[in-house]
Order: C-alpha cells, then sequence, then structure tokens
C-alpha cells in the first residue's frame, strides 16, 4: 500500500513540475529531443527505485538529484558538455508573461562557470533551498553557501564590464 501512495505523489510531483524538469534537461543538452529524453529517463529510474524514497517530504531533492544524474550520464556517453542556463529557459517559459529578456544577466550567466551557474539557477530561478540545492549536488551546505557567493560575486562582475 505504501508503494501506492509514492507512486501517486511522484506521478502528482512530475505532473506538477514538468516544465521545471524539461528546463533542467534542456540546460544541459542546449537540445529539445535529448531534453525530453533525459526526462522521460529520469521519470522512469524514479519509478523503478520509488521504493527508495523513504519520505515523500524530500521528493524534491530526491527526482533532481536523479534528473542531474541523468543529464550528465546522457551528456558523457554522447561525448559532450555543454550547457545553457535555466534563465534562458525561464524567460521562454509559459508560466512567465514577461516579455522583456535581460541579454546583459544572460550574457554573464554564460560567462560563469557551470557550477556557479547551476547553483544560481537552482537557487533564484527554481527557488530551491540551499539545503535542497547541497542535496541534489551531493555537496556540503557550506560549501553550496560558499559557491552561491562566489558565484554571485563574479556575476556581480560580469554584469558590471
Amino acid at each position: 500500500m505504501k508503494k501506492n501512495k509514492m507512486y501517486g505523489v511522484l506521478e502528482d510531483f512530475i505532473i506538477q513540475n514538468k516544465e521545471s524538469h524539461y528546463r533542467l534537461a534542456y540546460s544541459y543538452t542546449k537540445n529539445k529531443e535529448d531534453a525530453l529524453d533525459i526526462v522521460q529517463e529520469s521519470i522512469l529510474k524514479a519509478l523503478n527505485s520509488v521504493d527508495s524514497l523513504a519520505n515523500a517530504e524530500h521528493i524534491k531533492t530526491w527526482f533532481y538529484r536523479i534528473l542531474v544524474n541523468t543529464s550528465l550520464d546522457v551528456l558523457r556517453k554522447k561525448g559532450k558538455l555543454s550547457y545553457v542556463e535555466d534563465i534562458v529557459l525561464e524567460m521562454n517559459s509559459e508560466e512567465k508573461v514577461d516579455i522583456y529578456e535581460n541579454f546583459d544577466l544572460q550574457n554573464a550567466m554564460d560567462n560563469l562557470p557551470h557550477h556557479y551557474r547551476l547553483i544560481i539557477s537552482f537557487r533564484y530561478f527554481e527557488d530551491l533551498k540551499l539545503e535542497e540545492i547541497a542535496a541534489i549536488l551531493g555537496e556540503n551546505l557550506n560549501t553550496v553557501k560558499t559557491q552561491l557567493y562566489a558565484g554571485l560575486k563574479r556575476l556581480r562582475i560580469e554584469m558590471e564590464v
């Protein structure tokens, strides 16, 4: 019975957050088909391992970790690591009405190392808590905080140039 409940929780989570999942996958691949494949493969992995999810409160970090790892696996298999920031996808999201793009911010984000872009995107564009980001990336909370502030500092410098 617990398994059925977790399947339902997982199904609801996936449906409610499908755009965010796609944006994250696309941020790794810059390719619509690859991003859709990654999301599909991540959902399959999540469904097959839903028993490992002990607490429904952790579903967000649990699934994002699967999604990130699947994205990295696909890129390794293809032998390429290319990224686009979530901000670009956020600006084009159906959920948003804002038609103005901040090209300065986009260009500044392009110049940041990927790890900084990922943490900044998770925090400010996916609205994840620092604890959730640390869990997704498998890093210490203080490391994530340090990298976030270092990334923001570099972003500020890029914006001033």
